[in-house]
């Protein structure tokens, strides 16, 4: 069962980003981040996106653009090492900024720990008590936040939040600045709620932002044709492609590629989806791949609530939603005319071709389709991730071949090896 920590937050309030120099930022990750896979087997739970920001990114704006690291999961760490300091306040990865919030952290003194029933919120620690942290233990002095904000605790949550998390960190980043100006080739509905930065391209489309918010990134592009409707983000380098039809809350992004129709989803980044094809309340990793015409249900003919494949249970979880579309972890492919079932789980790395409906659970690592799955050798998933990569001038260098390495091995038992 979901825990009593989703409630409607104050988020869309506006406030100053605080003074936070003395301040060394550490996100840790806690009991729900096993409940977050596949999107946590790649990253902490900070990195998470939820609205235009990642969870890392909306704190480090509220305060004064301070440096963050994590404390996750061991093979994880040296991609995302810990940076100590005198004095450090540890924040739930997983934890959704509220003004409340920040205020009630930034007055934190050392070893006042903030909670919310069984919840650790944040806490003050020092260098040595910070090395020796683990998110479970007992604290002597704590400090009861009773006021509304919003812990993600399933990946469903992602985008049934998606709305006033744009919303939130639209606030954050327009603060005192103008848009760039909008083209006339467009028609607009409600353009004090559209903000370009500078450099981005919208011509000939129709933007309805109508009791939403939307958001263009330096250097992206939206091509002649599209229509968006509701709160929309699309991050740098990433463009929207002609006659797109988009649906809020929406977001793409950064360098990603989307065509087609598009309803309540969120892509992380460097993901495309480039052709035809309709996705609906989905969350989309790193890294992914869509074929043209591919499909996902995200409404079960007989209306009934989804339930979505949990990694903890080692079964399907009710999610209490009717509208539940696809989860796809980093790094995974679908060929052309894919077709993904209502409430379907894609892990990393997997590859997914071929007729009729997948199962609604594709373990990591995986290769096939409808007519049967086999492994997908690790060497060969990394040999494809390499050229991936160059294409976008990185290197997919041994830390990330190690991890790699490290969620195969760890998802054996799910492709029954």
């Amino acid at each position: 069962m979901l825990k009593k920590i989703l409630r409607k937050s104050n988020a869309c309030s506006t406030f100053d980003a605080l003074n936070f120099t003395e301040m060394n930022l550490i996100f840790f990750d806690n009991n729900h981040r096993q409940h977050l896979l596949p999107f946590t087997f790649t990253r902490p739970m900070a990195d998470l996106r939820c609205g235009i920001l990642t969870i890392r990114e909306k704190w480090q704006k509220l305060f004064s653009e301070t440096i963050s690291s994590s404390i996750t999961e061991k093979y994880l760490q040296q991609k995302f090492p810990l940076k100590t300091a005198v004095k450090n306040i540890l924040i739930a990865g997983n934890l959704l900024p509220t003004k409340d919030l920040a205020d009630a952290i930034s007055t934190l003194k050392e070893n006042e720990a903030l909670i919310n029933g069984e919840d650790l919120l944040a806490i003050c620690l020092n260098e040595t008590a910070t090395q020796d942290f683990t998110f479970d233990k007992k604290f002597e002095k704590t400090i009861s936040f009773n006021a509304d904000f919003q812990m993600i605790t399933r990946a469903f949550q992602i985008f049934k939040w998606n709305d006033e998390q744009i919303k939130f960190d639209f606030e954050i980043l327009t603060k005192g600045k103008k848009s760039a100006p909008i083209s006339t080739s467009n028609q607009i509905i409600a353009p004090e709620n559209i903000f370009l930065e500078e450099e981005a391209m919208i011509e000939c489309s129709i933007l309805n932002a109508s009791n939403a918010k939307m958001y263009f990134a330096k250097d992206s592009e939206v091509m002649e044709g599209s229509m968006i409707r509701g709160s929309f983000a699309l991050g740098e380098h990433s463009v929207l492609k002609m006659g797109a039809k988009i649906y809020g809350a929406t977001t793409i992004g950064q360098h990603s590629k989307v065509g087609g129709e598009v309803n309540n989803s969120v892509i992380f980044g460097f993901s495309n989806k480039a052709h035809d094809g309709f996705m609906g309340n989905s969350v989309i990793g790193e890294w992914c791949n869509w074929g043209a015409d591919t499909n996902n249900s995200n409404l079960k003919n007989n209306y009934e609530e989804v339930k979505l494949w949990s990694y903890v249970k080692q079964s399907f979880e009710k999610t209490g939603a009717q509208f539940c579309g696809l989860m796809m972890g980093d790094h995974s492919k679908c060929g052309i005319n894919t077709m993904f079932n209502t409430g379907t789980v894609v892990g990393v790395s997997a590859n997914i071709f071929g007729a009729g409906f997948p199962r609604n659970f594709i373990a990591d690592f995986s290769w096939g389709g409808a007519q049967g799955v086999t492994s997908y050798q690790v060497s060969k998933a990394i040999q494809t991730a390499k050229l991936v990569y160059e294409r976008r001038g990185l290197v997919f260098d041994e830390v990330e071949q190690d991890i790699f390495a490290h969620i195969f091995e760890a998802t054996k038992a799910s492709r029954g090896e």
